[in-house]
């Protein structure tokens, strides 16, 4: 694979040249570096995966992309004017060889050679009877490869719920050659890896808080979402009730809700990677300037709006605590389609203080979505739990307090569904829970005449848009994958 195989060769180049100039310019940095870098200690450890965790911010992962590509597909959404940038994801305007998103396969791989490497050299020092704890690096390593196998599948292969025996992506679990070019797994085998690294990853990561890192309940809530996706409900709950059961997080009050996006590792941020200024700040390209709008003190792009069915939703409710992230949109002065999440406020706060307000850190999983994915396993366990759904999903539906409470009689998976998309817009989660319930997309194009030949209005996940093609240049490195190559494309 070219894009993979890149990544190997960079990091031999790499090390040769720190081979041959050890020089005081040779001096790594203290916060992040490179698997690839010889560790000799745990605390050399640690600094690899700070520098695995910001390779995560780059834009074509958690850093933008993902979380646009997971809302800009899913309906929530639309686009007032075309061409201001990712509005292919919304047009679905992919093919092999142009908008074909290969920055996601580069950057994900990058993140899974690095976490492949640290597990390799962890491996070779214990063989060689070191006596420094590597448990809660190697418990990382493995959490981190399986969101990142997680995430990757979803792009590229069907959903585990439509055909898990459709081709998923390359199981890559050791650094390779220059010349291998290894082939698609099937999604099953990935899902099948993935589950392996999350239990793997749990033992050796502590039960407290840890600002910034991974521990042990946010593996178990990544367990959740992975078993949900797998429709395996007894695990998933489980593994939510673990989270939740724990006490040490706690869900944000209705009048703490909106202030928490000013705020750094909140009481609900499960996992949140952090973006510091000047660091990983991507400034006027951030994720916070594409939802909100246009040219809103700041030049902002203002690329995607709410769609009308998303604001009619939340209209149910004006006195909803989630109105208090959104903003009037270019459209109207009353229209309020803009949102500020990723901005801190719609007074551009940040969570740093608002000279960062482009920095805000991006929150992977937060304790509300645990609650929605208990709700819904416990809904669809081989004997429903009706009382027990009700009640994790009221936790969530009381942010809109003037509507009725949920109830045994009420609760049902349409209502999660609706729930979860009011709490989580612009945070990349509608557009899988679309795929992973087969559910159809409806795109709001007639909101500002949008023309969109590269789609029909409403989709479902038996349209082959829906997943991402191999590219071209993949193809031409490793021929082998032509043969792999996602149908239609």
């Amino acid at each position: 694979m070219k894009t993979y195989i890149k990544i190997v060769s960079c990091a031999l180049l790499l090390a040769l040249s720190c081979t041959a100039c050890k020089d005081f310019l040779d001096v790594p940095p203290t916060n992040a570096n490179d698997a690839d870098r010889a560790i000799q200690t745990a605390n050399d450890a640690q600094i690899v995966i700070n520098g695995i965790q910001r390779q995560m911010t780059n834009s074509a992962y958690y850093g933008r992309n993902f979380i646009v590509y997971g809302e800009a597909k899913g309906g929530d959404v639309t686009l007032f004017s075309q061409g201001r940038g990712l509005d292919a994801l919304y047009t679905f305007n992919h093919n092999p060889q142009a908008n074909n998103f290969a920055g996601f396969w580069t950057t994900i791989y990058n993140v899974i050679y690095q976490a492949n490497n640290l597990l390799e050299n962890i491996e070779k020092l214990e063989t060689a009877g070191t006596t420094e704890n590597f448990a809660l690096a190697k418990s990382e390593a493995h959490t981190l490869r399986a969101l990142a196998y997680f995430d990757l599948v979803r792009l590229y292969g069907k959903q585990f719920t439509d055909d898990k025996s459709a081709f998923g992506v390359p199981n890559i679990l050791k650094t390779l050659a220059y010349n291998e070019t290894p082939l698609r797994a099937t999604v099953e085998e990935n899902y099948n890896q993935i589950v392996a690294d999350l239990k793997a990853g749990e033992a050796g990561l502590p039960k407290t808080k840890r600002d910034g890192y991974l521990n042990y309940f946010a593996n178990k809530a990544l367990q959740a979402r992975v078993h949900l996706s797998m429709a395996q409900y007894p695990e998933a709950l489980a593994a939510a009730e673990e989270v939740i059961n724990s006490g040490v997080y706690n869900l944000y009050s209705n009048t703490q809700w909106v202030n928490s996006w000013q705020s750094q590792f909140g009481s609900e941020s499960l996992y949140e990677l952090v973006i510091e200024q000047n660091q990983a700040d991507l400034a006027r390209a951030s994720l916070g300037f594409y939802f909100m709008r246009r040219g809103h003190q700041t030049g902002a792009l203002g690329n995607f709006l709410a769609s009308t069915p998303f604001l009619n939703a939340l209209r149910q409710d004006m006195g909803d605590v989630r109105w208090g992230v959104m903003a009037r949109d270019e459209s109207s002065a009353s229209r309020l389609g803009s949102c500020y999440k990723y901005l801190g406020s719609t007074t551009f706060s940040g969570d740093k203080g608002s000279s960062n307000y482009t920095a805000v850190n991006i929150k992977v999983i937060r304790l509300s979505e645990v609650y929605l994915i208990a709700a819904e396993a416990a809904l669809k366990l081989p004997t429903p739990d009706r009382v027990k759904a009700a009640n994790y999903a009221q936790q969530i539906h009381r942010r809109s307090p003037n509507l009725p409470a949920i109830d045994a009689t009420t609760i049902s998976e349409d209502l999660i569904l609706s729930e979860k998309s009011k709490e989580f817009f612009q945070e990349g989660i509608r557009y899988f829970d679309m795929l992973r319930l087969g559910k159809n997309i409806t795109f709001d194009d007639a909101f500002a005449g949008i023309s969109v030949p590269t789609r029909e209005t409403t989709i479902n996940r038996t349209f082959f848009k829906t997943i991402l093609p191999i590219s071209q240049d993949e193809i031409n490195a490793n021929p082998g994958i032509a043969a792999q190559q996602n149908p239609d494309y």
